[in-house]
């Protein structure tokens, strides 16, 4: 006998049907679960997923989710607020999770007041496009908010196949800063990196090559319990010469990233001091910087 698919037998309404509502709303129904409605935005955006679904294109200002065990709000950070206070007006499900990361519970404040329990439920991962259900697999997802909504949010999660893990309200604003430098810190520095070598009018292939030696550094940084031991270049060797020279390279050509490299330096050798005590060569350089 087959298993019930996990999510089977919830009945949900997405409010922002953008690429992280889309790809939540997809990975939902492909778990069993029932998509009943979309609030579309002003443009239609969602019109077509809600077809597709088979659910319901709703105007926002319309939106409600009564009688269903959930409502998704995954609407851009700043509108937040404003959404869950429009959506009280109206009827809505038993439990209301937003998908934010630098926002907590509280945000849906006015849906608590009208009944609702309320949560984050949060994906740990970057959204170019919506991401296929396999994106989910292993992928960690925070949490926290009022009881039924965490037990919830943990639900879909494990659905999913990912990590379900409950944020303290007051981390919030730097988990989700932490989050935004693993993953867009690091691609800045790649596009750092590509603006250098399209400025020194260097071969294509060299961008080609600092793409495999980000993926390359990553996946020893990956592979550590903690990436700062696998931290490498002069800064973190400290090799003061060739660092300082690269400095006045940088400042004749760019000089406006000068200063983000000098701190990342120094931020490399605090974290190197973390895991080993810095050698002679290394606290000279700090001491330089």
């Amino acid at each position: 006998m087959n298993e019930p698919a996990p999510l089977q037998g919830l009945t949900f309404t997405l409010a922002g049907p953008g690429r992280v509502g889309e790809s939540l709303a997809r990975w939902a129904v492909a778990a069993g679960a029932r998509l009943a409605a979309v609030g579309i935005s002003p443009s239609g955006r969602g019109a077509d997923l809600a077809r597709e679904l088979g659910a319901a294109a709703v105007p926002p200002g319309e939106l409600s989710s009564a009688g269903q065990d959930l409502l998704l709000v995954a609407v851009p950070d700043p509108a937040l607020a404003a959404a869950a206070a429009d959506l009280a007006r109206r009827p809505q499900a038993a439990v209301a999770l937003h998908t934010s990361g630098s926002r907590d519970a509280e945000v849906l404040a006015p849906l608590r007041a009208a009944g609702a329990a309320v949560g984050c439920l949060h994906p740990l991962l970057a959204f170019p496009r919506p991401l296929p259900e396999t994106a989910a697999r292993g992928a960690v997802f925070a949490l926290d908010g009022d009881e039924p909504a965490i037990a919830l949010a943990r639900r879909l999660a494990t659905a999913w196949q990912g990590v379900p893990v409950e944020i303290p309200p007051t981390a919030r604003p730097l988990y989700h800063l932490a989050a935004s430098l693993a993953a867009g810190g690091v691609v800045t520095l790649l596009a750092l990196a590509h603006d250098l070598a399209e400025r020194l009018d260097l071969p294509p292939e060299v961008s080609q090559g600092y793409r495999a030696l980000t993926r390359s550094a990553l996946e020893a940084a990956t592979a550590t319990q903690d990436p700062a031991t696998a931290l490498t270049g002069p800064a973190a060797r400290g090799d003061a010469e060739t660092f300082l020279k690269q400095l006045e390279a940088l400042a004749a050509t760019i000089p406006e990233a000068e200063p983000l490299i000098r701190l990342l330096a120094r931020e490399t050798l605090r974290q190197s001091s973390r895991t080993a005590t810095l050698n002679a060569a290394q606290r000279r350089l700090l001491e330089e910087l």
